[in-house]
């Protein structure tokens, strides 16, 4: 983990470098196995149990609004972060809830008349489905 890359991004992204900010973009670049709200505050707090839960969380909204993490939603299930570096796309099995990385590729954009009056910001496509241990399991 960069220490500079981090405030750096921080800074570039107009958010402030505060410990309890820093500490929860370090540990999303450091677990890049999509982890909750919860698990990031419990990792965090591990490490510094200065941090409330309410800034935890106030901190992932800021940094997915800067355009720093990604929330990947789960249908049924607790929402999961990703800090962005390369972009990717993802994978989301329907039995397990695991969310994995799948390699970007440039996904068309919806022609204009599609769009209306929107401003499209990115394209991602998330893959649903069974994850390999899934789909090798037998249904009981």
């Amino acid at each position: 983990m960069d220490t500079e890359a981090i405030k750096q991004s921080l800074d570039g992204s107009g958010l402030r470098c505060t410990p309890q900010r820093f500490a929860v973009m370090a540990f999303l670049m450091e677990h890049n196995q999509h982890p909750t709200a919860a698990e990031i505050f419990e990792g965090v707090n591990r490490l510094d149990p200065r941090s409330s839960r309410a800034t935890t969380y106030n901190n992932l909204r800021d940094l997915v609004q800067a355009g720093l993490v990604r929330e990947v939603a789960v249908e049924g299930r607790a929402a999961r972060f990703d800090a962005k570096g390369m972009p990717h796309h993802h994978f989301i099995c329907d039995r397990c809830g695991n969310v994995e990385d799948i390699a970007w590729y440039d996904v068309p954009k919806p022609s204009v008349s599609a769009l209306g009056p929107r401003k499209l910001r990115e394209c991602e496509i998330i893959l649903r489905g069974l994850c390999r241990q899934c789909a090798s399991k037998k249904v009981s």
